[in-house]
């Protein structure tokens, strides 16, 4: 039987049937309007239109970002920066100059990098320099990554091809910040006036806290040039036309006023806090007991223990009233002067095997310690590092830890101290090593002794050097063979009086290093030994050395080759192939360039004193000096001296 149902019921049962789809559609509009709102409000972020509801933009000024970047370094104590001068950075450069910041330009930007990296480890501080874009910035390339694995806090700022410009084929553009990422602690790329300070102000802090190391930032040209300047070249003078020119000049537009919107607001400009790890009590602890149960305690030193905020005469200080036998390196030779009782300098391997506790204070279990296999197994070895990865390399295969402590080196030095309270060590524990010493430094005054066929002997020439080396003196080496023999023979007289590449080898940082020193150190006498290889990196940089007016003296040992190399070569492979220079005249291509240069040959052997009195009176006259010196090849293997 069918029953009609009554249209009303009918209505109500489509209706019913109709309401979730309804339900449904109203839904998905709300999600879709909430989704282009959301989109609408971060684009209207991304284009800094709120921003600019909130902060004006000074059409009428003729300020620039470079004074930004100048008010950073002043108030971070910055008195130097070394740059090699492009268009992308003069605003900053000129700037630095208003403010009395030193701007010292060198032929090379490398050597900018190189000053910068002995300013800072001279100073404490972070050490500056500026280059212009592309190839500016890989000429840098090397000097960061030396100062990266010496730990140096070096602050490199970068130009860079303007912000709407980038990626478009601009001139000397590249992807500058990929390429310095694993070089620098911090990189980062500044897109508007008004992040100037407080990025520069992160990157200096970033420099010095925890391991210290490089950091770059990237200053686009539009950031560091005046509004009306950025202007003329990213907004179109005429109105457009068309729709689509309409929007276009829109977007110029409102990038423009993004970019120096704020840009003249006070903000704070100084120093942030730094974090510098600490050794914990408990781990103090554990190494004064393990140290107080020594007999033939051995300290090795390395350069992060002259890092800030342990002064190194607090340092030297701390060191000898724990009176533990010491090796020194890198940035810590001289932090006890010269010939201190408990500075040992030969013989470390043997040492090293014989004491019952040896301390790392910063020393590091890389090549330069055989990568740990120097140690006893029965020795019980302390480390101290503010890196843990570096404080632990090797220990998995070569060697162990007793106790390892990640923290600041000379802090943890001076709680040593605090612990031990006047522990004493038996006597015959140094005297053993006095001897050892002692014996090869006969061996060394016999070396100098022997003939040579022609030429000088490298051996007598160093230790003139040693005598005649003045107590203000601030050593700066580059080279390999003649170096080498350098750092067995001459001390730096005192801490922060020493400079080398560090575990890096580099090749080149004479120049850069001395530059640094001389204008950190004006009234010390800054010596700089080279090798005749390395020297050909550094001699056009004598040109910046007589256009600023700063007197430095070179000591080239010339062997006519890269000796360092060739000593392997022969023997191994048969062949002295690439190794060999000529004796050239360096002294004469230094007077090219309007410096001093002096000669020591055998003509004149027996003036070698003379002569470097001669070179040290020139520079206290204020003239750079270049002291090439003819010396044939020393051999340590065997103890022969060769041409």
């Amino acid at each position: 039987m069918k029953v009609k149902v009554p249209r009303g019921c009918q209505l109500m049962e489509t209706a019913v049937a109709a309401a979730p789809a309804w339900g449904f559609f109203s839904s998905f509009l709300l999600l879709a309007f909430g989704t282009l709102v959301a989109a609408l409000l971060g684009a209207a972020h991304r284009l800094g239109l709120f921003y600019q509801l909130m902060h004006k933009v000074d059409t009428a000024s003729t300020r620039h970002g470079g004074e930004n970047v100048a008010a950073v370094l002043k108030a971070h104590g910055v008195r130097f920066l070394f740059t090699l001068v492009g268009g992308h950075i003069s605003p900053l450069l000129v700037a630095c100059e208003k403010l009395g910041i030193r701007v010292v330009d060198t032929r090379h930007e490398v050597t900018a990098v190189f000053a910068a990296d002995a300013v800072a480890r001279l100073t404490g501080t972070v050490g500056v320099a500026a280059v212009t874009a592309g190839p500016g910035l890989t000429n840098t390339v090397t000097a960061v990554k030396n100062a990266q694995i010496a730990q140096s806090p070096v602050l490199l700022l970068g130009g860079a091809a303007s912000t709407l410009l980038q990626n478009r084929g601009a001139l000397q553009a590249i992807d500058q910040i990929a390429l310095f990422r694993p070089l620098c602690k911090f990189c980062a790329s500044v897109r508007r006036v008004r992040d100037i300070i407080p990025t520069l102000r992160a990157a200096m802090a970033a420099a010095q806290s925890g391991t210290p190391g490089p950091v770059f930032v990237e200053l686009p040209l539009d950031v560091l040039y005046p509004y009306f300047m950025v202007q003329k070249e990213m907004v179109p003078a005429k109105p457009p036309k068309g729709l689509m020119s309409r929007a276009v000049h829109w977007y110029l537009a409102n990038s423009l006023a993004n970019l120096f919107a704020g840009a003249w607001e006070p903000q704070p400009e100084g120093p942030l806090p730094l974090d510098i790890p600490q050794a914990s009590p408990q781990q103090v602890q554990r190494c004064v007991e393990i140290l107080s149960r020594a007999k033939k305690p051995l300290m090795l030193i390395g350069s992060q223990a002259l890092l800030p905020p342990t002064s190194a005469d607090k340092l030297r200080v701390a060191v000898e009233t724990l009176g533990i036998p010491c090796f020194l390196a890198g940035m810590a030779r001289g932090l006890l002067g010269r010939n201190h009782p408990l500075h040992f300098r030969q013989n470390r391997r043997a040492a090293l095997k014989k004491a019952d506790v040896v301390v790392l204070a910063g020393a590091v279990c890389d090549f330069r310690l055989s990568y740990g296999r120097v140690l006893s197994r029965s020795s019980k070895i302390i480390v101290v590092n503010r890196d843990r990865k570096e404080m632990l390399i090797n220990s998995d295969i070569f060697w162990k830890p007793q106790e390892a402590v990640q923290g600041d080196v000379g802090s943890f030095v001076v709680k040593l101290v605090e612990g031990l309270q006047g522990q004493m060590w038996a006597s015959d524990w140094a005297e053993e090593l006095r001897q050892a010493d002692q014996q090869k430094e006969q061996t060394f005054r016999e070396k100098a002794l022997m003939p040579v066929a022609q030429h000088l002997n490298p051996v007598r020439v160093l230790q003139l050097v040693e005598d005649t080396l003045p107590d203000n003196s601030i050593l700066v080496v580059d080279g390999g063979d003649f170096v080498g023999t350098a750092a067995y023979l001459v001390q730096p007289r005192g801490p922060l009086r020493w400079l080398d590449p560090g575990a890096f080898g580099t090749l080149g940082v004479g120049a850069g290093f001395a530059l640094g020193a001389k204008l950190c150190r004006p009234d010390a006498e800054v010596w700089c030994l080279f090798g005749d290889g390395a020297f050909g990196y550094s001699l056009i940089e004598f040109d910046t050395f007589v256009r600023h007016k700063i007197p430095v003296m070179a000591l080239i040992g010339n062997d006519a080759g890269w000796t360092q190399i060739s000593r392997e070569q022969v023997p191994s492979l048969g062949s002295n192939v690439a190794c060999g220079l000529a004796y050239t005249d360096y002294h004469k291509a230094a007077q090219g360039l309007g410096a001093q240069g002096l000669l020591l040959s055998r003509e004149n052997e027996d003036q070698v004193v003379k002569v470097l009195h001669d070179a040290q009176q020139r520079c206290q006259d204020g003239h750079p000096v270049v002291v090439n010196i003819l010396i044939g090849r020393t051999d340590f293997r065997d103890g022969s001296i060769a041409m």
